[in-house]
């Protein structure tokens, strides 16, 4: 578990984690599936000179708590409390389904300055529309079953791997922690799949994000573990979005990942975040 050195006490009592460093305007990072904040971690010495950077863990992940029930909207307080702590304003990056809280968020109202989104993964296009009505579906009867080890298989199967990959992933996921851990964090794929409108870009509720957004991705995939998707995933979204939103500015990186690379990614956010819009 990725543990972080501060808390902050949600609208509904939940207490989150969260790293802070640096000083200047806050930036707070907004992690995406199976994430516990360790994922946008390396950015912080990419932003950190400039901005006081805020990575946290979201609600059920990591150190970070849950209260039942879940709702998007407690999702967005947990982000609210956040920025009230760091201010009462703060510019956000979102990676995968990060973006899409990041963008909820600011179509909620919240006090955002600006916003950078990283391969948001919206759902585009009839070929695709089908797989992930029927992921949604499934994966909401293994979680009410109570089978989260499953939740993630179906997960995996999804992206792309196969039966004989899960199985030497879950062979040497425990040999360590790393399996447990990530079954542990399972429920919050079912929850992702709620703000993310099972999986659908909400275009209306998107077209009143008045803050200016930098929408990234790293142009066609090419990673094994996500060949279950069409080369073009991230990018069909992400033009999307681009469209829809009033203030877009559409980037596509050389990276050769999913994951952010902070030697990619963060020159790119110091310029945005810095930048009069």
């Amino acid at each position: 578990m990725n543990e972080m050195a501060f808390r902050v006490t949600s609208n509904d009592g939940t207490t989150i984690a969260y790293d802070r460093k640096g000083s200047g305007p806050a930036v707070v990072l907004v992690g995406g599936a199976q994430d516990d904040g360790a994922e946008n971690a390396p950015l912080i010495p990419a932003l950190a000179e400039h901005f006081t950077v805020y990575n946290y863990a979201r609600r059920g992940r990591g150190a970070s708590g849950f209260t039942e029930p879940y709702a998007v909207e407690r999702e967005i307080e947990d982000l609210d409390a956040l920025i009230a702590e760091a201010g009462g304003s703060a510019h956000l990056f979102g990676a995968s389904s990060g973006g899409a809280l990041a963008l909820e968020a600011a179509a909620a109202g919240s006090a955002i300055d600006t916003i950078a989104v990283w391969e948001v993964p919206y759902a585009v296009g009839d070929d695709i529309r089908p797989r992930f009505e029927e992921y949604v579906a499934d994966t909401r009867r293994a979680f009410d079953a109570g089978r989260d080890e499953e939740v993630l298989e179906l997960f995996m199967r999804m992206t792309g791997a196969s039966d004989d990959n899960i199985a030497a992933r879950k062979a040497a996921g425990k040999q360590t922690a790393h399996w447990a851990d990530s079954v542990a964090l399972a429920p919050t794929l079912v929850h992702d799949s709620l703000f993310l409108n099972r999986y659908q870009l909400p275009a209306d509720r998107l077209a009143t994000v008045t803050q200016p957004v930098l929408v990234t991705t790293g142009g066609p995939i090419t990673v094994p573990y996500m060949a279950g998707l069409p080369s073009d995933f991230f990018d069909r979204a992400a033009d999307e979005l681009a469209d829809l939103l009033p203030h877009a500015q559409r980037e596509t990186l050389e990276g050769p990942d999913h994951f952010v690379d902070p030697q990619i990614v963060g020159p790119l956010l110091l310029r945005f975040f810095s930048s009069e819009h």
